[in-house]
């Protein structure tokens, strides 16, 4: 499993795994344990956030993981209904002391706008430079090794782009086979940014398409594999969400290599007309 083993470079020279453990929906309690079996298992960059409620349980197993804190890369992101300096600030120091961390090696803005706000006219703008501004004070003081952002459109990219002082170095997507914004993609990448892809398998929706089973088949992978394999080939950051081992070290064996034809084919799967149970999440197309 080499590609555990291989990082992508970030703008300020800082390195990050190119597979990323997902914790969206685990429990605090379960968490430590996800991290720890994960760590075991090769990975070394892992994904939480504020608004996940597992701070706390992630900080822990990064704690006691089977190698040192600083072998381990941890995300976490800014609460999307915070946009204000002196909020943001406040919400870095809680996210280290929750942790019980010394720093965090990415923090980004979870969302351009507070999720009841989510896809709405206004873009807070000046929010997101304010609640920035504590970001790069943060990242200059080294609590944060990166900072970026989640969520952003292309506005909200150049936003920062055209006005802050440190430019964000990632942002973190919806993309997977059948929805993938590539002309987003374009963008963050030409921009001398990361795109990183959450929900890689579609929040599970893909796993009936029949089309991209038929093309899993010819590599004798499965369809959550063929489709990170996907992202990987595009030059993303895939971050699949699981607390089974099992379906961590299936995630992460995904040392092939999709055909051009295969790829076009995967880059023009018919969209996901619905996302079933996760279509009460804005990102996902609801409202919550």
């Amino acid at each position: 499993m080499t590609t555990l083993n291989e990082t992508y470079t970030l703008s300020n020279g800082v390195e990050i795994p190119k597979l990323g453990l997902g914790t969206w929906m685990i429990e605090d309690n379960d968490v430590a344990e996800a991290v720890r079996k994960a760590v075991d298992l090769g990975y070394r960059h892992i994904d939480t956030a504020q608004a996940y409620q597992n701070e706390r349980g992630v900080g822990e197993g990064v704690r006691s993981a089977s190698v040192p804190r600083d072998q381990l890369f941890v995300t976490t992101k800014l609460d999307a209904g915070i946009k204000d300096y002196d909020g943001a600030k406040a919400a870095i120091d809680a996210s280290l002391e929750t942790m019980g961390l010394d720093y965090i090696d990415l923090l980004i803005i979870h969302s351009p706008q507070p999720w009841e706000n989510f896809a709405g006219e206004d873009r807070f703008f000046e929010g997101n430079l304010a609640a920035w501004k504590a970001m790069e004070e943060a990242y200059e003081a080294g609590k944060l090794r990166a900072i970026g952002v989640s969520n952003f459109e292309k506005q909200d990219l150049e936003n920062l782009l055209e006005n802050a002082k440190v430019k964000p170095m990632l942002d973190q997507i919806l993309a997977h086979v059948s929805n993938t914004p590539f002309e987003l993609i374009d963008f963050i990448q030409g921009n001398d940014m990361l795109a990183e892809a959450y929900s890689p398998i579609g929040h599970g929706e893909v796993l009936d398409n029949e089309e991209i089973k038929g093309i899993a088949g010819k590599y004798g992978v499965s369809v959550p594999q063929l489709c990170i394999r996907y992202l990987l080939q595009l030059g993303l950051l895939p971050l699949p969400k699981t607390g089974n081992p099992d379906h961590m070290k299936s995630n992460a064996d995904v040392d092939f290599t999709i055909s051009d034809e295969d790829m076009e084919a995967l880059r023009n799967a018919t969209p996901i007309a619905d996302y079933g149970d996760a279509s009460v999440f804005p990102v996902f197309g609801g409202k919550m």
